[in-house]
């Protein structure tokens, strides 16, 4: 993954005329682009305001993008190394995720712009924080190709980010494909069970707390282990006491010792587990804590582990509404 843990080629001038002319418009809506090869428009991303492609046929994609854009079926030549997300990626995605170059590592700072440049890209598709993007260096890309980046904030974006990268890349048609089936899947399992999670005061533990500081990670509405489940008609209460940039403003890192205030309240606590079903490190840690034992919602044997919490596709959430209908079917019996 790009995290902040963390540097003219040839073809540039060539590619860059090519670019230029043609018809152009705002984003996504250019009327051009269905059959618009050589012409270009203009595109919106956190960069600025980027000539595109109409209908690129060489694309790089970075971060975040990654997942996405093979999903898609975008026309990639490149991409990062994405392996956190491999687990939650389909038998078909896995395989072209595997079979593409790898122009970049895990990190930002491992872009590889040589082999960026020997791809030939007609467009670079960044998926990483605004604030990572600082450890690339997007003025040389931009000498490579046009580049649009489009990352993370908080965890439940990923619905508009998708949409966008789908939409910069021209794969458009599989994106809408995916995300249909999976509204309709969401839609049916929210009827399954409104009569049962929208009247819950639901508690959430993330897999990101540090147990070498002693805290666990509190994720409220709209962060990873959550945006689905709310899909579903899941609440989770209370808010971030401090909110930050990012997955900040809806996640937050108490000390364990805030455990019984955390979720007292609660009736059902759910927390994160890994693709495999085993239990993250900083998840036992507040498990195993005697504090967590004498939550009323525990007592009552009413805590649910949660798997794919960090799809950020829709395809792979449509993997986490199956983990989920699963998981919370025993709530249905109560």
């Amino acid at each position: 993954m790009f995290m902040n843990r963390s540097t003219g080629l040839a073809g540039a001038l060539a590619l860059s005329l090519a670019l230029t002319g043609c018809g152009a418009s705002d984003d996504g809506k250019d009327s051009d682009a269905k059959d618009g090869k050589g012409k270009t428009r203009v595109f919106t991303a956190d960069n600025g305001k980027i000539t595109i492609p109409v209908d690129p046929q060489r694309v790089v994609a970075t971060g975040y993008a990654v997942p996405v854009l093979v999903e898609a079926g975008a026309p990639l030549v490149g991409i990062s190394s994405w392996k956190r997300g491999e687990p939650m990626m389909g038998e078909k995605e896995l395989a072209a995720y595997k079979k593409l170059p790898k122009v970049a590592g895990e990190l930002a700072a491992e872009t590889n712009y040589e082999a960026i440049a020997e791809a030939d890209p007609d467009l670079i598709v960044i998926g990483v924080p605004a604030p990572v993007l600082g450890d690339i260096d997007v003025k040389r890309l931009e000498s490579i190709a046009p580049v649009v980046a489009i990352g993370p904030t908080i965890p439940s974006a990923w619905r508009d980010l998708s949409l966008k990268q789908s939409d910069a890349a021209g794969a458009l048609e599989k994106f809408n494909s995916v995300k249909t089936a999976y509204e309709a899947k969401a839609t049916g399992l929210a009827e399954k069970y409104k009569d049962v999670l929208p009247g819950l005061k639901l508690g959430h533990v993330g897999a990101y707390g540090e147990v070498a500081k002693g805290t666990f990670q509190r994720e409220f509405n709209g962060s990873w282990g959550t945006n689905i489940a709310e899909d579903l008609g899941a609440k989770y209460y209370g808010k971030v006491k401090e909110p930050g940039p990012g997955s900040r403003a809806v996640s937050e890192y108490p000390s364990i010792e805030e455990l019984p205030a955390a979720f007292r309240e609660a009736d059902v606590i759910t927390y994160s587990v890994q693709a495999d079903g085993s239990v993250p490190e900083p998840v036992k840690y507040a498990m195993d804590s005697k504090l967590w034992k004498n939550l009323p919602a525990v007592k009552a044997g009413k805590t649910i582990p949660l798997g794919y919490t960090e799809a950020a596709t829709y395809g792979q959430a449509t993997q986490t509404l199956d983990v989920l209908d699963k998981a919370f079917a025993p709530l249905l019996d109560r």
